[in-house]
C-alpha cells in the first residue's frame, strides 16, 4: 500500500493519558513507529507537543471522543508544521483490516499514513468561540422554559389557576402577583388589584384564579423557581450581550 505521509502520527485520547503512535523514516526503506503515553494535564499535553515538533511529524489524527480531543487539538493547531486531524470514529471503526489486538493509536497512525481517512471539519478560533456563547445561550433558554413550565404547574397543585387567565405567568402582572403571595399575602381580591394593562379588566376573573389553599411551603417552592428564573434570565441578558460584542468588530467589551 503506498505511503501518503511519511511524517504522521494517531492519538487515542482518553480522560486521563493519552497515547499516542508516530511514524517516522527508518533504515532504508523501513519505517520506524513509536508509541508514548502523556498525561492529558496541560504539562503533559506540551511534552507531547515537543516531541512531535521534535519527530517534525507533518499530520496527527486523532478520534474525535468526547471532548477529550480539544485541548490537543487546539494546542497542535496553533503549532507550525503540525497539522492536526479530527477523524470520525465511525470512519474509523468502518475501514476494513482493523484487527483487534492493534491499539487504537498504532491504527489511527496507519490509516493517516496510507491516507485511507480525511479531516472531519472543526471551525477556527473565531467561529467556535461565539458557537460556544449561543449554544451555551440555546441550553440557558431551554432550561428557563422548563422553570417556568415547572412554576405553572406547580401552582396548579395550589389551587391557583393563575396560568387559566394570563398568557405568561413570569409577566410584570402575573410576577407582582407572584411575588406578593410569596411575601404572605393571601387575599385574592388584593393579589387581582396588582393587575396592569388589559389585565386590569380580567380582575374578577383574576380574584377568582387566585382563590387556592397557597401555603409555606408553596410560597418556598415558588420563590426557588422564582428565583431560577432571574438567574437564567441574567445569564440569557449577558450571553446576548457577549455575542454582540463578539459578532461586531467595533463593539464594547462587555462588563457583565
Amino acid at each position: 500500500m503506498d505511503v501518503i505521509e511519511e511524517r504522521c502520527g494517531g492519538a487515542d485520547l482518553g480522560k486521563a493519558d493519552v497515547k499516542v503512535c508516530i511514524r517516522v523514516p527508518g533504515t532504508g526503506k523501513r519505517a520506524r513507529y513509536e508509541v508514548r503515553t502523556f498525561s492529558t494535564m496541560n504539562d503533559g499535553l506540551l511534552e507531547l507537543r515537543d516531541w512531535l515538533v521534535e519527530n517534525r511529524m507533518a499530520r496527527i489524527g486523532m478520534e474525535a471522543t468526547a471532548s477529550y480531543w480539544k485541548p490537543l487539538f487546539y494546542l497542535l493547531e496553533a503549532t507550525e508544521g503540525i497539522e492536526p486531524w479530527l477523524l470520525n470514529a465511525r470512519h474509523i471503526k468502518t475501514v476494513p483490516g482493523r484487527k483487534t489486538d492493534v491499539k487504537d493509536c498504532q491504527w489511527i497512525c496507519k490509516l493517516v499514513e496510507h491516507g485511507l481517512v480525511r479531516p472531519s471539519f472543526v471551525p477556527p478560533r473565531d467561529i467556535r468561540q461565539p458557537r460556544d456563547l449561543t449554544r451555551y445561550r440555546t441550553e440557558t433558554v431551554r432550561d428557563r422554559a422548563r422553570d417556568v413550565n415547572r412554576l405553572a404547574m406547580f401552582l396548579e397543585d395550589t389551587g391557583i389557576k393563575l396560568s387559566s387567565v394570563v398568557t405568561d405567568v413570569t409577566g410584570r402582572s402575573a410576577r407582582a402577583m407572584l411575588d406578593a403571595l410569596v411575601a404572605g399575602e393571601r387575599d385574592p381580591q388584593v393579589l387581582a388589584s396588582l393587575a396592569l394593562g388589559s389585565l386590569q379588566s380580567k380582575v374578577p376573573l383574576l380574584t377568582r384564579a387566585l382563590t387556592g389553599d397557597f401555603n409555606e411551603h408553596h410560597a418556598f417552592m415558588i420563590a426557588s423557581m422564582l428565583r431560577a428564573i432571574d438567574e437564567a434570565d441574567n445569564r440569557i441578558s449577558c450571553l446576548s450581550e457577549e455575542i454582540n460584542r463578539q459578532c461586531s468588530p467595533c463593539g464594547s467589551r462587555s462588563t457583565c
